[in-house]
């Protein structure tokens, strides 16, 4: 009888191992099917499908994105509940999804990934995971994603503290937060929403901003059902729509690209701020001083009318500690708390929050260390020194206007021509030129500039020194252009430096991918 231990231990090689079971590793894994492929492996940290929607089932989660553009272009949903879907219905939409094109069984659960290292003697990699077992795979592909890392803060004093503290990503729903004097600290995209849906049942609210955000209204509204079977019944009204939707997102792309014209619409804006705060100071505080777009600009109608509710209260002056039951800012007012909220984010800089993860490629290249300086890629999917490693929402490859979903189907088509590519040229890696990075992140790099995003202002999509290694600078549809076609000059389609030993599992035959 074979032990446990003995399980663990054993390896077995793929094709393709995919990091990952969110929207990004879902879809590579649809298309790998529908190419003819069924030797790969989808690994997966967690205990279902999902990612973030899976995570961050908070109060009044929401997608910033319409819902037919959050969604799969192949895959429409003709009976979305309403134009901005919530964390429950996004999930069960991936959930569906996951069962109509049997991806479970192609799952692999509880699997999280520690390490990845290339061999060039074989052109393989190995995939090591947390509880010791091994994988080897001719193509790997990172799949995580940029926002599944909670960023918690280091606050002196919190050690101390006898109440409750969990951040939003990990929302306990056994807490009761009735009667209750809650913290949130942090005024980004999970408080803004978060803090309207609690706010009415906590006994005091108190919101403490380091910045303040750019907030623009939701238009929220619920799909009628004579619309849901419409598009049911004629889906290529449903297209229409979603193509209008594509396009309505991308018009919001000149405000980014010209400051003036966002400087227009930022009065807009303090204009609505004014009307919908009564307390002037308040007003004021709640307005950035830094040009919209130049930070994630934020969505939802509930936020600034919040603030004239008695029981909450802005907190713009700094922490000093935090106390058994208590906070107390540097002015030394002490505030009153059962509950702290960590509204903080995540982690997004993978020089970061992948400093645990050892990948190593051809001799010499440490992604820790390639990346020691800034985290950079070609078009988001290939890192030269790493053959055969595809990611995902890869540097430079983020939005700040459309869906995230559209770029995920751009990569994932660009590395299925690779791997295409490669079984035409019987070649056993693919890896991107150094020459072509770096010409790729200097046309980048070159075209941030003047746009809102150096501007000046601080935010998560900069690394120390204020490099943007997250957002792409242009439209989507130059990036759908550009990764149409495989740009072969770009690459270096090699042999593996030795043959694999006689008896050793052969890579299977990619002429169906």
């Amino acid at each position: 009888m074979t032990s446990k231990a003995t399980i663990k231990t054993m390896t077995q090689e793929v094709d393709v191992a995919i990091i990952g079971a969110g929207f990004g590793g879902l879809c590579m894994a649809i298309k790998l099917l529908e190419a003819g492929n069924r030797n790969f492996v989808v690994l997966e940290k967690a205990g279902d499908v999902g990612g973030t929607w899976r995570d961050n089932s908070y109060p009044g989660a929401e997608c910033d994105v319409q819902s037919h553009m959050y969604s799969y272009s192949f895959e429409g949903k003709a009976d979305w509940s309403q134009r901005y879907a919530g964390w429950q219905e996004i999930q069960q939409y991936i959930l569906d999804t996951t069962e109509k094109y049997g991806l479970r069984p192609y799952i692999r659960f509880n699997q999280e990934v520690s390490g990845a290292h290339f061999d060039e003697t074989t052109a393989r990699w190995t995939i090591d995971t947390r509880d010791g077992g091994k994988l080897i795979a001719r193509h790997a592909v990172l799949a995580s994603g940029p926002l599944h890392v909670p960023a918690i803060p280091t606050i002196k004093g919190m050690e101390k503290f006898k109440g409750k503290v969990f951040h939003s990503a990990q929302w306990d729903h056994s807490y009761d937060l009735k009667g209750k004097n809650v913290v949130s600290i942090g005024t980004g995209g999970s408080a803004i929403q978060y803090c309207p849906e609690i706010a009415p049942d906590v006994k005091q609210l108190y919101v403490f901003q380091r910045t303040p955000a750019w907030v623009i209204p939701r238009d929220t509204r619920a799909y009628p059902d004579i619309e849901k079977k419409l598009y049911a019944a004629i889906p290529a009204m449903r297209k229409l729509h979603r193509l209008r939707l594509y396009w309505t997102n991308e018009s919001r792309v000149w405000p980014i690209f010209n400051p003036a014209i966002a400087k227009t619409l930022q009065n807009l804006v303090k204009a609505i701020i004014r009307f919908k705060v009564k307390d002037p100071a308040l007003a004021k505080k709640l307005t950035p001083d830094y040009t919209i777009g130049c930070k994630r600009v934020l969505i939802s109608s509930k936020w600034y009318p919040m603030f004239n509710r008695r029981n909450v209260e802005l907190v713009t002056d700094g922490i000093q500690e935090v106390r058994e039951h208590s906070i107390v800012t540097r002015d030394g007012v002490e505030r009153p708390a059962d509950c702290i909220i960590l509204g903080t984010g995540f982690v997004v800089d993978p020089r970061i929050y992948m400093k645990d993860f050892p990948c190593t490629g051809l001799p010499g290249h440490d992604l820790n260390v390639d990346w020691k300086n800034g985290a950079e890629a070609y078009y988001g999917v290939n890192v030269t020194g790493f053959p055969n490693m595809f990611q995902l929402v890869g540097p430079n490859s983020a939005l700040g206007h459309n869906s995230i979903i559209f770029m995920i189907e751009c990569q994932v088509h660009l590395i299925l021509e690779q791997m295409r590519l490669m079984q035409e040229k019987g070649a056993d890696y693919v890896d991107v030129k150094p020459a072509a990075q770096a010409a790729f992140n200097e046309y980048v790099q070159e075209n941030l500039k003047g746009t809102v995003w150096s501007s000046g202002c601080q935010s998560w999509y900069q690394q120390d020194g204020g490099k943007n290694f997250t957002i792409w600078p242009f439209s989507t549809w130059k990036f759908w252009l550009e990764t149409r076609k495989l740009k072969t000059a770009d690459f270096i389609f090699g042999k593996a430096a030795k043959k694999p030993k006689a008896g050793t599992r052969k890579a299977p035959d990619l002429t169906a991918v």
